[in-house]
């Protein structure tokens, strides 16, 4: 054998050895998706080695594969002569291995990147595509945990500690886009301010601990009346706004009289305390004359201070005085 084509024999095996061993699957396949080739990374994570795989069809020893989405993919790459990619983002993998990495044991299963490449023989053609499968579990885990701790402390810089309901100004904020959706659509939406008759007694009377949870107690009653759509919010100390979107007056008396009968029928227990109350309650209805979200707010307002002079625990609705 001449030196030449013992240097080649011997970049051969350094080449075959680096595709054996390298921290990346690589899987070649012909037309027909039966596999040429299946490294050591797909062995190991996998538990097939290439006796298993060689030679068969890829659907036939990996039945659980999205075949129609692969086959779309891989043949778009034999067809443009163009390389292909799928982020985990995009699919969480192509192949469901599990994962035992100690760094990011939370995750179950391997998160992956796919690259799909032609490979070009020397006569122009493509008669075979290489998957390359890399392990990107570790940089998923971090990117969800610090999307997850964004999302978490977006949620705690608009909701109020003590009731676990929006906070005022996140709560007015969606006040606000819910009367712009109102004049865009001219859809039906009412507003509902609330508070707790004579509270100023209570903590007067049992203290601030036991005013607080009147409180929670009032909220936790105010978030099991809500649906999905509605929006409550704690608007300062014992007061509260709701929004009622496609909700006409009529309906929003129905939700605020089963609401307040609802505390009305309640006692809240502190220590061994026990402690009644009742609220009263102001309806107003979006309307064409209506000039803002503040004003639509004030005409709540006046409907509940028409119920605190009607003598408290019942509600009143809006009425314009034009």
């Amino acid at each position: 054998m001449d030196q030449q084509a013992q240097v080649d024999l011997n970049e051969f095996h350094w080449l075959i050895d680096m595709v054996q061993t390298i921290d990346v699957g690589l899987v070649v396949l012909d037309k027909d998706f039966t596999v040429k080739l299946w490294n050591g990374f797909m062995e190991s994570h996998s538990g097939l080695p290439p006796s298993k795989v060689k030679e068969r069809n890829l659907f036939e020893s990996f039945p659980e594969l999205s075949q129609d989405w692969l086959v779309h993919k891989v043949n778009t790459v034999f067809m443009l002569k163009t390389r292909s990619f799928m982020t985990w983002e995009q699919r969480p993998y192509l192949f469901r291995f599990k994962h035992y990495r100690p760094i990011t044991g939370s995750e179950p299963d391997m998160y992956q990147n796919v690259t799909i490449t032609p490979l070009i023989s020397t006569d122009g053609n493509v008669n075979h595509v290489a998957l390359i499968i890399y392990d990107v579990t570790e940089y998923a885990s971090n990117r969800k945990a610090l999307e997850k701790a964004n999302a978490e402390l977006e949620k705690l810089s608009r909701t109020d500690r003590l009731t676990e309901l929006n906070n005022r100004g996140y709560w007015e904020e969606c006040l606000l886009q819910e009367f712009r959706r109102f004049h865009r659509y001219h859809s039906t939406c009412s507003l509902v301010m609330f508070d707790i008759d004579h509270f100023k007694q209570v903590n007067d009377t049992y203290g601030h601990q036991a005013g607080d949870e009147v409180i929670r107690e009032v909220a936790r009653l105010l978030r099991e009346n809500l649906r999905e759509t509605d929006i409550g919010g704690r608007y300062g100390g014992e007061e509260f706004g709701v929004i009622l979107s496609n909700t006409d007056a009529e309906s929003a008396m129905a939700f605020c009289e089963r609401l307040r009968k609802q505390i009305e029928a309640q006692e809240v227990v502190y220590e061994e305390l026990r402690i009644k109350i009742t609220v009263s309650l102001g309806i107003s209805q979006a309307d064409e004359s209506t000039s803002g979200y503040t004003a639509w707010l004030e005409q709540a307002d006046k409907a509940l201070y028409a119920s605190k002079q009607g003598g408290r625990n019942q509600t009143q609705i809006y009425q314009s005085s034009s």
